[in-house]
């Protein structure tokens, strides 16, 4: 899958999809194109002086992150719950890091059949 796939299907196919699996690749270029898309907004509420880019970016932006990261942790064959474990600062955040690095399962699991790449 390449950055614009990911993109396109996490934003418009998949956009408050919260079955099935997805793969590193869409996990990642996704995330990619979250870091992107926040800080181009960041720079242009600091061109303009108000917040109003920024939050809005989050905003758009928050639902297919959780989707697609409760996906990615269903590839890993673990609950899509344990993105809950965001909301602990550091440690939940590591947590969710070294699961969202992992390897998904080889084979079709509870969750649906092996992501396409």
């Amino acid at each position: 899958m390449n950055p614009l796939e990911a993109v396109r299907t996490a934003l418009i196919s998949k956009y408050a999809q919260f079955s099935g699996r997805a793969g590193r690749a869409e996990y990642w270029y996704f995330a990619g194109f979250t870091i992107l898309v926040i800080g181009a907004a960041t720079v242009m509420d600091e061109a303009i002086g108000h917040q109003i880019v920024g939050p809005l970016a989050v905003l758009v932006l928050l639902l297919p992150n959780v989707a697609v990261t409760v996906r990615r942790l269903h590839d890993i064959d673990r609950t899509g719950w344990w993105d809950l474990v965001n909301l602990v600062p550091v440690i939940g955040w590591l947590t969710v890091l070294v699961f969202t690095l992992q390897r998904g399962t080889s084979q079709d699991n509870r969750f649906g059949p092996v992501p396409q790449h």
